[in-house]
């Protein structure tokens, strides 16, 4: 399974992004964040929640020179079907991928072996490949794209301000903190 500070290794798979299929690469991104949210399957009731929210926030996670990648077990004509049949699921924009035998699911430790699908899972990949942050949830919690937003702008914060890290709860124009040092502002 793939680590806090790890470099995450290339993979390529199908996904259904721009209402056709295609191949999608992790080193497509490289010099890009990646957001990945692993989901257990299309036509559920919470997952489209969550991937409807992220397409809300999608524009705002490309400001910060980020992409996200939804991933489940479904193949990349379940995928298409879906957005076909759904309303809500047209409005997504990011790549849908399609990882039917589980492959990247069990490299992020997300597959759920009797089941044969996913937990919700969501890791943060920096510019450089490494993985920065990640969650698992059990399946009947949903997401909040939002905190996952924010997150990502911690993560980049941190990056861009060496030395500086970001207490709880910090949100872009909040205080940081310079461990060893004293505050960067008033918490």
């Amino acid at each position: 399974m793939v680590k806090i500070g790890e470099k995450v290794q290339d993979f390529e798979l199908k996904a259904f992004h721009d209402n056709e299929e295609r191949k999608i690469k992790l080193s497509n991104y490289n010099g890009k964040w990646v957001v990945l949210v692993f989901y257990p399957a299309d036509f559920t009731f919470i997952c489209p929640t969550e991937l409807v929210e992220l397409a809300d926030y999608y524009e705002e996670f490309k400001k910060l020179d980020a992409e996200i990648l939804s991933v489940s077990t479904d193949t990349v004509f379940v995928h298409k079907a879906w957005h076909d049949h759904s309303p809500s699921i047209k409005k997504i924009k990011y790549p849908m991928l399609a990882d039917p035998t589980g492959k990247l699911c069990r490299e992020f430790g997300t597959y759920i072996e009797d089941e044969g699908l996913s937990l919700r899972g969501s890791f943060i990949i920096d510019p450089d490949g490494i993985l920065k942050a990640f969650e698992l949830h059990d399946n009947s919690i949903g997401r909040s794209a939002k905190e996952l937003l924010r997150k990502l702008q911690a993560a980049k914060y941190v990056r861009e301000h060496g030395g500086e890290v970001c207490p709880a709860n910090w949100a872009p124009g909040k205080d940081t903190l310079r461990p060893g040092l004293d505050l960067v502002g008033k918490i």
